[in-house]
């Protein structure tokens, strides 16, 4: 059985965009275990508390287990494939719309405090890179937070595989902070995490 943890962006819940998609179609095989746990204080995230959430989810890593992080949902798992041994290495990393710096710069974030208690003093990438067999990332062109150069970092410094999708935005929901598309369903990680497990 392998174990699929989605950990959802800032503002987020199990329930809503595309991560029941997500959970329904590899559940529905019987050779996938899909959790999206309700991170703490989702309107107020903490790293220590994201962190902690993470960590009793997953419980034993190993090459079985596949980590899909949308938005803030990134530099959690960044930072978890950080505190693993060195000789452990999980199956597989999704990465949507994911930051790879605390946007500073990004008008229609408002609360500017969230982002560096994720990253900290930053992220070691060669220690993420070889915490896991292999990395997707999933980016929109039109994306109102996350600018395409984000790609091209996780290209370089992780050697993902990039997806740019077209209009999808942030992937997300309207938050009225400006992104206006509603995606509820993503079937590129689907198809991602059952290649990346040899499991159709």
């Amino acid at each position: 059985m392998k174990l699929v943890v989605i950990v959802h962006c800032w503002a987020g819940v199990p329930d809503s965009r595309w991560y029941p998609y997500v959970k329904h179609e590899l559940e529905k095989s019987g050779d996938y275990k899909v959790e999206v746990p309700a991170m703490p204080s989702t309107n107020h995230p903490k790293f220590d508390s994201w962190i902690t959430k993470l960590n009793n989810i997953i419980g034993t890593p190993n090459t079985d287990l596949f980590l899909v992080g949308h938005s803030l949902g990134g530099p959690t798992i960044m930072r978890y494939l950080e505190s693993l041994p060195e000789n452990v290495r999980i199956g597989g990393v999704v990465l949507v719309a994911v930051p790879t710096d605390t946007l500073d710069n990004v008008p229609a974030i408002e609360d500017k405090s969230v982002l560096p208690d994720f990253f900290g003093k930053g992220v070691d990438w060669k220690k993420i890179k070889n915490s896991a067999r292999e990395f997707i990332g999933i980016y929109s062109d039109n994306d109102p937070y996350i600018d395409v150069r984000h790609a091209d970092v996780i290209k370089e410094k992780l050697e993902a595989r990039i997806i740019m999708k077209h209009g999808l935005g942030h992937m997300s929901e309207p938050d009225g902070e400006g992104d206006t598309v509603v995606v509820k369903e993503l079937p590129d990680v689907v198809v991602e995490i059952k290649r990346m497990a040899g499991i159709e």
